[in-house]
């Protein structure tokens, strides 16, 4: 058993509960944990199964009671759960710790959507969570793949929805996927959809229209998803979770960029990574996009060649940066990017960035030198 304490200043390293039996009796178990002094007033606990892979293969909670130990203050909660909470479902459960006299958090149900290409099909295969982060905390790495409600399949898109308990998560900000597969495989994920099962409104979406490279021989990789943009009341009308491709709010402001990829011809130059792009104007930003269909190449990003990609997003204004890294997979990882130029249709205008050194696995900031 591992708990998780959020403060008002941050939150703890996962505290294991494994061989910290400092007083028992019958069906009691008391610990004494230390925690950091920085962490501020706690407000919420986390507590959960971190493997399943021993010889408990359920955890019954009744009760649960916490004490200050300096001031006296003391939180109890009758909880009466057994976790995982269904069958390979979520391993974890919030809850808020009330204090005298302060306001507590309240419990949300909230509902993922997950929108892509082909996970469904390769779920068996695969191990992806993602951790949803908000203004109040973060969730920690929730299962996607557990028992999936609502399914939906398409010629060419399919949906399904996660059930996500967790203590109120305010605004939220940006999803973490983390993502492993028991074999070689390419995911194509088109988009995420976050809110409060008891509302409507508001919907938060979370673009990343992009396939990548999942490797059975690595570590599971990560993939931090900004948050694009969030639906409010006014556009109930629009049928989101049913047209994937044609959302009525979005279609009058969505911009189509031409990006064109300069990579360096000197030794070297290429990279077998997998590269991503931001995009940064004066009305927006833009999701995060991977590069990975060229026009031109079937491999990109090889010495000397421009490789051309093309994004459909929100209509971010005039640009005036980009974010362009790469997450060095591949024997060649080391890339020498020349430029960017990206083209903007709807503005007819041409904004080129130039980089002209070598790019890492950390992400860089460049600045347009000119549009026309």
């Amino acid at each position: 058993m591992v708990m998780v304490f959020y403060g008002r200043k941050g939150k703890s390293d996962p505290v294991s509960m494994e061989n910290r039996v400092d007083h028992q009796t019958k069906n009691q178990i008391t610990y004494d944990i230390h925690l950091p002094s920085d962490l501020g007033m706690l407000y919420k606990v986390r507590l959960g199964l971190q493997s399943l892979e021993t010889s408990i293969s359920q955890l019954s909670l009744h009760h649960f009671k916490i004490q200050n130990t300096s001031t006296l203050d003391t939180f109890s909660l009758t909880l009466n759960k057994t976790l995982p909470l269904s069958l390979n479902g979520d391993k974890w459960i919030e809850f808020p710790i009330q204090w005298p006299l302060k306001e507590a958090l309240s419990v949300v149900t909230y509902h993922l959507t997950v929108f892509s290409r082909n996970i469904l099909s390769e779920r068996n295969l695969l191990h992806m969570t993602a951790c949803i982060y908000g203004t109040h905390g973060d969730t920690g790495d929730r299962s996607l793949l557990q028992p999936l409600q609502n399914v939906q399949h398409g010629e060419e898109n399919e949906s399904f929805l996660v059930i996500v308990d967790a203590v109120e998560l305010g605004e939220l900000d940006k999803i973490v996927l983390l993502i492993s597969s028991k074999t070689d495989c390419k995911l194509n994920i088109k988009k995420l959809h976050v809110k409060e099962a008891a509302k409507k409104h508001p919907i938060y979406v979370f673009e990343m229209n992009g396939e990548f490279s999942v490797d059975a021989n690595k570590p599971e990789i990560q993939r931090d998803i900004p948050r694009s943009f969030v639906i409010r009341g006014d556009e109930e009308k629009n049928d989101l979770d049913n047209n994937l491709n044609k959302d009525e709010s979005q279609a009058r402001n969505v911009t189509e960029y031409t990006i064109k990829v300069y990579t360096g011809d000197k030794r070297g130059a290429g990279t077998d990574a997998n590269v991503h792009i931001i995009l940064f104007g004066n009305e927006d930003k833009s999701e995060v996009f991977q590069l990975s269909h060229s026009l031109e190449h079937q491999n990109p990003f090889e010495r000397g060649k421009v490789d051309t990609f093309k994004m459909k997003t929100k209509n971010l204004g005039s640009l005036y940066s980009i974010e362009i890294g790469h997450d060095g997979k591949g024997f060649a990882s080391g890339w020498f990017l020349e430029k960017v130029e990206i083209t903007d249709a709807s503005r007819n205008s041409v904004y080129c960035f130039y980089c002209n050194r070598s790019v890492d696995q950390s992400i860089i900031t460049l600045y347009t030198q000119f549009s026309f």
